[in-house]
């Protein structure tokens, strides 16, 4: 576009702006992975064991001429159902990282990974996983490699005992960084869990849901408010859906101060297909975009 007799070229004016942003402040560059992970951990992942690509051979001991037939194999058993769904995480209009999750019963694997320029400057390649029992959260891990730092993070949800217990571990320098508890009553998610209950059985508009919930650290009764109708445009076309906010942050479960919103569609599968958190300057607002769904 010219401008004064210059060209302006507006997509290197955002990129170029974006990393004078990040460079300005280290502290904004450890907040951006921090915002495409809450955003990746409200997504309902839950892992199925990976298929294997290779056939496998039965092999059939060899018969006699004058022995019986073998008997017939007995049926398989069917593939667990699983979901596996990818977004795009975007910050400032740029590309900041891709999110996979894929969900099967009790137990979940999800992975974040930056891309473009959050990447050249703060590397993230995260992975957590949960485990659930009865519908409530078990035990958690998330392996984080984020910049030069390696640290995994365990939390364990004792129901019997009415408590969860986070321990925060530095992979590289060996050493406990953090370690905690909380009181819960018992049965309790953790976000992603909190998510698929909204999925399970999402409130009218106007209406809300509580959620326990809890991440080792805090416990609350998370509420999460049905606000409007809305089409959402993104790369699987536009999906009639309904906005909803979870109160997750502000002190809430998180301390950070900022907004969560969440866009399902109306049909029965309830799909996020847009999750959006806002935070205050300098971060502003990262989005994540559905860019493939796939199911058995």
């Amino acid at each position: 576009m010219y401008r004064g007799g210059c060209v302006v070229d507006f997509k290197k004016m955002r990129i170029s702006g974006a990393l004078a942003l990040l460079c300005s402040s280290r502290k904004t560059a450890r907040t951006v992975p921090f915002a495409l992970l809450l955003c990746a951990a409200l997504l309902p992942a839950q892992n199925p064991p990976k298929k294997s690509t290779t056939p496998v051979k039965k092999t059939v001991p060899p018969v006699a001429e004058t022995a019986a037939a073998p008997p017939p194999v007995a049926a398989t058993t069917p593939a667990e159902p699983f979901e596996r769904l990818t977004y795009s995480a975007e910050w400032r209009m740029i590309h900041a990282g891709t999110v996979t999750f894929e969900s099967a019963k009790n137990r979940g694997t999800l992975k974040l990974e930056s891309a473009g320029l959050v990447s050249a400057l703060f590397k993230i390649r995260d992975t957590y996983t949960i485990g659930y029992e009865d519908g409530c959260a078990a035990a958690s891990v998330l392996d984080s490699l984020e910049g030069k730092r390696h640290h995994e993070t365990k939390v364990t949800y004792d129901r019997a005992g009415k408590r969860a217990s986070f321990l925060e571990l530095d992979l590289l320098k060996n050493a406990t960084i953090r370690t905690t508890s909380v009181e819960i009553p018992g049965c309790v998610q953790d976000v992603l869990g909190g998510l698929m209950t909204l999925r399970g059985a999402p409130p009218a508009l106007g209406q809300s849901l509580q959620v326990p919930t809890s991440d080792g650290r805090k416990f609350a009764y998370v509420k999460v408010d049905a606000q409007e109708r809305e089409t959402v445009k993104g790369p699987l076309g536009s999906m009639a859906t309904n906005r909803y906010e979870a109160f997750l942050l502000n002190g809430v479960v998180y301390p950070r101060k900022g907004r969560l919103l969440i866009w399902l569609t109306e049909d029965s599968r309830h799909l996020p297909v847009q999750i959006r958190l806002k935070l205050p300057f300098p971060v502003g607002t990262v989005t994540l975009q559905l860019q493939k769904e796939e199911r058995n």
